[in-house]
């Protein structure tokens, strides 16, 4: 069993175990600062593998495919001695005996003891409340709710050619993407692009150049993130593009007909939810103090109050810097999954740690179709060709392999002269059961005498 085999590599290497629990940036580069340590290793996730977030919605959208955007986290075990990767979805946390009990498919519960704990178990889709909303508008946080996403958009305009009612056509062409973030901003260019460059004679009866798209935003402007003249020019960016901006809308319903913000009932196929994050339900087994998005509250070493070797890091954290909460950004989670782990590394080494959290702000990035991003780094704001190509160089550099670089810049580089999508995917639903083999009257005898 995979619980007695751990216990055994502990108890036979006698030095000190740090959990890990999540392996998404904060938990990866943990591992990977904690190399050399005087320590064995645990990565606790319930998938195999590590995605790259941002590029999420290009899976949604099928410019790229999942397998070029994620990493096995096993492989960590190959290139890192002191690290062991368990498959498994943690249930239960227990700071006072330190352990952690986890259930893995096909074997069953598993009790896990550990010295340190870094909970990097990240941010899951939130919809305020109304959590019958994610069956018809599916979110963006794993490689499933992007291949449904791009599903439910493809398979709108199927419908949409095959349909001979107007109305109906009208409604499977109309998108609603809620939350005007970077997600949302980046989700409604991809999908306007789509419609008025992938899929232009694609259909003999439809033009896809028609849909509607509409990006809608709670608050004042899009992309709060950003300097207001940035969020501007991405607006106006937006608009020619064909995609219709909503701001000061709130969504009052989600049900499988449409969609109703500000007291208006739009009727479209498809509604899109970039809107909210909230932390992962795990982190209340810790007993802390959380803020209304479920983050735990940690102090200046990102650790909770009277557990010295226990860290939080990345979106699970509410992390406040000079008054302010630092945003649930890639760059945050890698930089305070390194910070807990060269902590540990150092108290391991004997010495004493008196540093304190200190993020260091790259700037921010947002790509609003071809050609056109956004760069914001303190007063530095870029916003055109140059700030796509700094986004384009920025999101190869920071993919997790080699062969994941090299088969995005094909796919880039094929999608950015055609305007073609290979990725175009619509998996088959499974069948209930086995559809019946039809033989002919002649061959019933002979197939029975098998």
């Amino acid at each position: 069993m995979i619980e007695n085999e751990v216990r055994d590599v502990f108890t036979l290497s006698r030095k000190p175990v740090v959990a890990i629990l999540g392996g998404g940036f904060a938990g990866i580069n943990a591992a990977r600062a904690l190399k050399g340590s005087n320590a064995e290793i645990v990565i606790i996730d319930r998938r195999n593998h590590h995605i790259f977030q941002p590029l999420l919605y290009q899976v949604a959208t099928a410019v790229i495919s999942p397998a070029e955007i994620a990493s096995p986290i096993r492989e960590l075990e190959e290139t890192q001695d002191n690290v062991s990767v368990v498959l498994a979805e943690v249930t239960n946390i227990d700071l006072s005996s330190r352990t952690l009990t986890a259930d893995a498919e096909g074997t069953g519960t598993h009790q896990l003891m550990f010295d340190y704990l870094i909970v990097a178990t990240g941010a899951q889709s939130s919809y305020f409340g109304h959590d019958e909303y994610a069956e018809f508008a599916p979110s963006l946080k794993t490689i499933a709710d992007a291949e449904e996403m791009r599903a439910k958009i493809l398979r709108a305009y199927e419908i949409a050619a095959l349909t001979s009612d107007p109305v109906e056509r009208a409604r499977q062409m109309t998108f609603a993407i809620v939350g005007g973030g970077p997600t949302g901003v980046e989700l409604a260019a991809s999908l306007a692009t789509m419609a008025r460059d992938t899929l232009r004679g694609n259909f003999r009866d439809l033009d896809p150049s028609t849909s509607k798209i509409m990006l809608i935003e709670g608050g004042k402007r899009i992309l709060a993130p950003f300097h207001e003249s940035l969020a501007a020019k991405a607006a106006k960016h937006l608009d020619r593009l064909g995609v219709e901006i909503r701001t000061g809308s709130n969504v009052e319903r989600v049900d499988e007909s449409g969609i109703v913000v500000g007291g208006n009932r739009i009727e479209c196929a498809t509604v899109l939810w970039a809107a909210g994050v909230a932390a992962s339900p795990i982190v209340k087994a810790l007993g802390a103090e959380t803020d209304r998005g479920g983050r735990v509250i940690v102090d200046s070493q990102l650790k909770i109050p009277d557990h010295r070797n226990v860290f939080v890091v990345g979106d699970a954290a509410n992390i406040t810097q000079d008054g302010h909460p630092l945003p649930g950004v890639a760059q945050v989670a890698i930089q305070s999954g390194t910070f807990a782990a060269r902590f540990i590394a150092a108290e391991l080494e004997g010495r004493q740690v008196t540093k304190s959290f200190s993020y260091f702000n790259k700037g921010n990035l947002a790509v609003v179709g071809k050609n056109y991003a956004l760069l914001e780094r303190n007063n530095l704001r870029l916003s055109g060709f140059f700030a796509w190509l700094a986004w384009v160089f920025i999101h190869i550099a920071f993919l997790p392999q080699i062969q994941n670089r090299l088969r995005v810049e094909v796919q880039w580089l094929y999608f950015y002269f055609t305007g073609k999508r290979g990725a175009r995917l619509i998996p088959e639903s499974r069948p209930v059961q086995c559809r019946p083999q039809y033989v002919s009257a002649s061959s019933a005898g002979t197939a029975d005498s098998h």
